[in-house]
């Protein structure tokens, strides 16, 4: 037996708690080096500074792989011998440690470049590929969201004196719903959304796009929103979020743990009250299906 397998799995209130730490200390650092790396709004940066992923309006920024590499140092203190999955770096392999740990240095890299104050630091762990423990931190706004299995989704920002337990918002028509939802790389993946988002937007009462979906998820926990639906999420995307969402009473549907990216499966967060009935819209209009690149 290996010293990682005869330690015991802790508790998920415990892999929260080291969750909401880091992902807080993440977060000061990319506050601080947005501050170093760009103006307040726009674009001007040197060229070492941004370069692209997937597509080329997929950007990664030298925040991103300076993040990611902090919270891969501060989780090996913490956690010695636990495999990371990374959105920059991949999977790390680990020592085969009970817990995998899924981390987005910052998700919502398009609106960090540009300024729009809207990303955040996600960190889940997971034990056979479901998600026990999570946090994620609103970088612009400081506010943190954490949950565990069976402990509830919480919430604590500058103003809060005490962490605030979240609760889905108690909607119960589906024509008044807000809904939160995002767009693929692909220009192939990003008609068919379009095509989707067409027959949805008339069914309820707005949509938003923000460009993160943590935040997203973390939106339909807190009431900001009363829904989520994006197709083509990464594990890093959804492991710390869609398990918030789903402790402050939300009904999830999560993409199965096998999936990448390129698999284009839904993620979806909705209130209880109007679970059943967008998910029937969603049924109808064929946005509960999987939609390839």
């Amino acid at each position: 037996m290996t010293a990682d397998q005869s330690r015991p799995t802790p508790e998920p209130q415990e892999l929260s708690a080291i969750a909401c730490r880091i992902a807080q200390e993440a977060a000061d650092y990319v506050r601080r080096r947005r501050a170093d790396l760009f103006p307040v709004s726009g674009l001007s940066a040197t060229a070492e500074a941004v370069s692209t992923k997937s597509t080329r309006t997929d950007p990664v920024t030298v925040a991103d792989t300076e993040t990611e590499q902090l919270i891969r140092r501060l989780l090996a203190r913490q956690r010695p011998g636990d495999p990371i999955l990374g959105e920059e770096q991949g999977d790390d392999g680990g020592a085969g440690g009970h817990v995998r740990w899924v981390v987005d240095p910052i998700d919502g890299t398009v609106n960090f470049l540009y300024g729009v104050p809207v990303y955040a630091v996600s960190i889940a762990a997971q034990i056979d590929g479901v998600s026990v423990a999570g946090a994620v931190v609103d970088v612009a706004r400081s506010v943190a969201y954490w949950a565990w299995t069976d402990g509830g989704a919480w919430a604590q920002g500058p103003a809060d004196v005490q962490p605030r337990r979240l609760r889905a918002n108690p909607v119960d028509d589906v024509a008044l719903a807000l809904v939160a939802t995002g767009f693929g790389y692909s220009a192939g993946r990003r008609r068919a959304q379009g095509r989707l988002i067409a027959e949805l937007a008339p069914q309820v009462r707005d949509l938003r796009r923000l460009g993160a979906a943590a935040l997203d998820l973390c939106m339909v926990a807190s009431g900001a929103v009363d829904a989520h639906i994006e197709h083509g999420l990464s594990p890093w995307d959804w492991a710390a979020g869609g398990l918030i969402a789903a402790e402050a009473g939300a009904t999830v549907i999560m993409p199965p743990t096998s999936s990448t990216s390129s698999d284009g499966y839904p993620t979806i967060a909705v209130a209880p009250g109007i679970a059943d009935d967008f998910l029937a819209i969603l049924t109808t209009a064929g946005a509960d299906e999987r939609l390839p690149e």
